[in-house]
């Protein structure tokens, strides 16, 4: 069962498809995280989701919000997902231990090996405000984004 909003956001770290180590408290008291599982790189819905959050980045930025994409692939996968792509947001490899990330935070789906779509928007506190989760096939919409980060309130960033 995924982790329900104004609970406390598991630490981790991962690495990015630079290879370089993002941990998720490094952004405590400092900027909101907006976290979002997607199965896998490269397949067709993860795509156009990614683009659709590749060209609406100010939603992110005009609330100093950090979006942090987050599936099964490896590093390399996301490097080149990424290069492919011309995402300017880390992507990050929860390759090893293999879904370890998303186990924790409720969304790992063992019989496909990996995530489903979560979003998991996270205060600089280090609490879930918001989030929502669509089946495989179903894609996030933008406005789910837009609706989510008005959970983000002054007061809680």
């Amino acid at each position: 069962m995924a982790l329900e909003n104004d609970t406390q956001a598991p630490d981790f770290e991962l690495a990015n498809q630079f290879g370089e180590h993002v941990r998720l408290s490094e952004f405590r008291g400092k900027k909101p995280v907006a976290l979002v599982f997607f199965p896998l790189a490269f397949s067709s819905t993860c795509t156009t989701e990614l683009c659709d959050l590749r060209d609406n980045l100010s939603l992110f930025a005009d609330k100093s919000v950090e979006l942090l994409g987050i599936s099964v692939d490896s590093k390399a996968t996301q490097r080149a997902f990424a290069d492919a792509e011309g995402y300017e947001f880390n992507l990050l490899a929860d390759f090893w231990p293999h879904g370890a990330v998303a186990k924790e935070y409720g969304v790992f789906l063992e019989n496909k090996g990996f995530a489903t779509r979560a979003s998991f928007l996270i205060d600089t506190h280090g609490i879930i405000r918001a989030s929502f989760i669509n089946e495989p096939g179903q894609a996030r919409s933008i406005a789910e984004y837009r609706e989510a980060l008005k959970e983000l309130s002054p007061a809680l960033v």
